[in-house]
């Protein structure tokens, strides 16, 4: 397990060559777990987290002056150069020399140093203080490892001598005038961490440090993608590599991803991460044991025609159903029920020439158009016209949907048998009533038969499918098969039962996996026969948002023309202001009279008639 250090330092002491590496998050600002918005992707550092570090991309370069303490930021395509400040600490051996020298052996003049006391090598005897420069390493036959080095004598005459390894003495490091650019310095572990001056600014004798700024891609347990996060962040790390250099990161797939995978990834076993979320849509028993660190047995994922399906409303409430197309059991076609005109044009829309039988008498509405209707009529569908029709004296137009069928009374009379006893009727599509559709069909279909038919259709189930344990469409009533669709599904199994199998419809399941790498439930090279479940029972809620992906709206049946009231049809004063009308006349030719009256007794000048403001009362309250 390597030293605690900062994140900061880990990475600038890095050699990229040695990626990736596992880190174990320790300590810092951020250990509690805070999550950081950086660049759009969410990374949270928890204590004891593993990190694995895959890469690393440069972002920004800080150098700092170390006599003055102050930094400021390099832009990563700077364009100068700098010198290396040899170290005055001594090196003990030429192994450690190799080992810590800033760059590769193989890079010619790379590092130069000198011996503070004279070496004697075999017969040949090297001066103290005397430059040598690494040029290579090399093996010798006895398996003795060497460094190849290059000296210039007095007469600037240069050899080459081998000194080994292991030879030991006092070494420093000597002043070289390479000048290093910004990209070579930052790309080596060994050249990051050491001091540089500028060559370009002669007059600043100050050293400088540079602190890189990377971009971190890591991978992290329970995470889909490569994170990524700066080597800024204040966080304590150690290298545990070693430790965990076997472990396997768990990579969280959704049901959508998992049917993206190749078919050569299969079968395999998974572990559920994340149990459904959002609304329940299947009501099954394998429904039930989608259980968070339950293992599923996936065989593969495919594409399977499927019909939506539901019952009348019973006991137990309406039934939903996905059947899919590989369904065994035998079905016979059931007359359906219309309760209006209007379900009559959207069936004879899908089955042209529909035939129906009238079983509730209708009463005629001359105003509406509606005709008399009586039980055990037979109505065909023959067309949908639309008809202008004038409203009174109004003069206004308005288009009336009709459906033109053809009516036949049953006659009972055996003489009048040769007589035509069908009429053509008009049926406004607002007009209520009951009627079941004659069929004369009691033949047994697969459902790969009915399916292609216009749809929607009601069956009863006669015949189960024998390749299920128990079949939930037997028993039922009627079932009305109402659409088809595409459904991508992924073909699973419990590890106890690896040959039953029912299908995951992907985008219902709001769940995670991961793989593993645990063998199959089955001893045997090649996979069980597998028998599928065909059928599978979803909710209301499933039924329901199922319409809503598919925009599936359904028009409200038509409205019945508006009536305008005949003259018949005013409607009547009250009874009290019929009564209020000859009282007030009585009272006012009363007031009258009583006034004449009293000017024949008084004698008094004649009176004046009565004003004009009383007739007019009179004559206005009358109009009311």
């Amino acid at each position: 397990m390597g030293d605690l250090q900062s994140l900061r330092d880990f990475i600038r002491c890095l050699d990229q060559q040695s990626l990736p590496r596992i880190l174990q998050i320790c300590s810092g600002v951020y250990f509690q777990g805070s999550v950081y918005e950086l660049s759009g992707s969410e990374v949270c550092l928890s204590t004891g987290d593993l990190v694995k570090i895959v890469g690393l991309e440069l972002l920004s370069v800080f150098c700092e002056d170390i006599g003055t303490e102050t930094s400021f930021e390099l832009s990563t395509e700077y364009s100068g150069q700098f010198t290396l400040i040899a170290e005055d600490l001594p090196y003990y051996t030429i192994e450690e020399i190799v080992g810590l020298c800033p760059v590769g052996v193989d890079v010619c003049s790379s590092f130069s140093f000198i011996s503070k006391d004279k070496l004697k090598i075999d017969n040949f005897t090297l001066p103290a203080e005397e430059e040598l420069t690494i040029l290579s390493l090399e093996v010798a036959e006895d398996g003795e490892r060497q460094a190849r080095c290059q000296t210039t004598g007095q007469n600037m005459v240069s050899a080459e001598i081998l000194l080994p390894l292991s030879l030991k003495g006092e070494f420093y490091e000597c002043e070289s005038d390479r000048g290093y650019s910004l990209q070579e310095i930052m790309s080596s572990a060994r050249l990051s961490t050491r001091r540089f001056r500028s060559t370009i600014v002669k007059h600043i004798e100050g050293s400088f440090i540079f602190s890189p700024v990377y971009e971190i891609k890591a991978i992290m347990q329970m995470r889909k993608d490569i994170v990524k996060f700066p080597s800024s962040l204040e966080v304590d790390v150690q290298d545990v590599t070693e430790q965990f250099h076997d472990l396997v990161f768990i990579t969280p797939l959704s049901m959508v991803e998992v049917a993206r995978k190749p078919l050569e990834s299969f079968p395999t076993i998974v572990e559920i991460l994340d149990v459904p979320e959002g609304k329940q849509f299947f009501n099954t028993l394998w429904f039930q044991e989608l259980q968070k660190e339950r293992h599923l047995v996936l065989h593969g994922w495919g594409h399977t025609p499927m019909v939506l399906a539901s019952t009348r409303k019973g006991r137990k409430g309406k039934q939903y159903f996905l059947i899919s197309q590989r369904y065994g059991g035998r079905m016979r076609r059931m007359a359906r029920e219309f309760g209006s005109v209007y379900e009559l044009y959207l069936a004879s829309i899908q089955s042209p020439g529909l035939k129906v039988n009238v079983t509730q008498h209708c009463e005629a509405v001359e105003e509406e158009g509606v005709p008399a209707l009586s039980v055990g009529e037979q109505l065909e569908v023959l067309e949908i016209p639309l008809l202008d029709k004038l409203e009174g004296n109004s003069e206004v137009a308005q288009k009336v949907e009709n459906l033109i069928c053809k009516r036949t009374v049953e006659i009972d009379d055996e003489d009048d048998e040769d007589e035509d006893d069908s009429q053509v009727i008009s049926l406004p599509l607002f007009m209520k009533g009951h009627f079941v559709e004659k069929l004369s069909d009691n033949k047994k279909y697969n459902l790969t038969d009915l399916i292609n038919k216009p749809l929607p259709l009601d069956v009863k189930v006669v015949t189960q499918d024998k390749e299920l344990e128990k079949d939930p469409l037997t028993g039922l009533t009627a079932l009305k098969l109402e659409e088809t669709f595409i459904e991508t599904v992924v073909l699973t199994s419990l590890p106890s039962k690896p040959d039953r199998c029912f299908e995951l419809p992907v985008r219902w399941l709001q769940m995670s996996v991961c793989f593993m790498s645990e063998p199959l439930p089955w001893y045997t090279s090649e996979s069980p026969k597998l028998r599928v479940e065909t059928v599978t029972e979803v909710t209301e809620n499933f039924y329901y948002e199922y319409h809503k992906l598919t925009n599936k709206v359904d028009e409200p049946p038509p409205r019945p023309p508006k009536r305008r009231p005949s003259s018949s049809e005013v409607p009547k004063m009250p009874q009290k202001s019929k009564t209020a009308l000859p009282n007030l006349a009585l009272n006012v030719t009363k007031q009258l009279d009583d006034l004449s009256l009293s000017q024949t007794m008084m004698k008094r000048p004649s009176v004046q008639p009565p004003s004009d403001d009383v007739s007019i009362k009179l004559y206005s309250y009358t109009e009311i």
